[in-house]
């Protein structure tokens, strides 16, 4: 086969018109099934097999929201468990160009990032754990759940361990004026297992369980 009989039979070069058309029909077919089809396909799924969570796992309380299963809220208040620090930041409202320390931010959901060998990390650990035993009418030297003063990887967990639990029921029952047993069998009540038997740890719902004591008709008004 001569040279001029090759090149006549060889296939023409594709050129940018007969390359676009199937580029652009793979890029919109792919946009069609993984931005619309596949999300769509999961919400209809997750909302029928899981109406609650995929509602966001809301908690109302006299047809007012209060707030979620998996968000955590803040409590200091000496008539209320407290649950996990927060390493949560927001913008400093007197110079939103700065952030500051706002525990249990939901819209800026995130750790420290402090390493075990961080020197503020083990001053603040040190720092929560003299708070923690002073609140909580605690010895100085006395043993401190890790969840009490370590942050969680969120900043938003909800639960705090059974110990950590334990060790606040007195203060909270001293100072809303109940038995020591009351609150204590308020924490055995809202105690979750581990999940599926195996995963994790027992764990406590802070908010759960601080709405259960608001529920609680206390022998003295609580003092605030």
């Amino acid at each position: 086969m001569s040279t001029s009989q090759f090149m006549a039979s060889a296939p023409a070069a594709p050129t940018m018109k007969t390359l676009l058309r199937p580029a652009l029909m793979s890029a919109v077919f792919f946009m069609l099934l993984t931005g619309i089809a596949y999300p769509l396909a999961t919400t209809v799924i997750g909302t029928a097999l899981f109406p609650e969570q995929a509602a966001g796992s809301l908690i109302q309380r006299d047809g007012r929201l209060v707030g979620s299963r998996q968000i955590g809220q803040y409590f200091s208040q000496p008539e209320y468990f407290h649950g996990r620090p927060s390493a949560t930041m927001g913008a400093d409202p007197e110079d939103p160009s700065r952030s500051i320390a706002q525990p249990y931010n939901a819209a800026a959901s995130g750790a420290s990032n402090q390493g075990v060998l961080s020197q503020s990390l083990l001053e603040t650990v040190a720092q929560r754990s003299k708070t923690y035993r002073l609140m909580n009418g605690l010895a100085d030297d006395a043993p401190v759940p890790v969840d009490a003063v370590t942050a969680s990887a969120s900043g938003l967990d909800p639960h705090i361990s059974v110990a950590n639990a334990r060790l606040q029921a007195a203060r909270v029952a001293q100072v809303r004026g109940m038995p020591l047993a009351q609150v204590q069998v308020l924490i055995d009540r809202y105690t979750s297992g581990r999940q599926w038997g195996v995963l994790g740890e027992p764990r406590v719902p802070v908010l759960e369980l601080n709405l259960a004591l608001d529920m609680v008709k206390t022998v003295q008004p609580a003092l605030r």
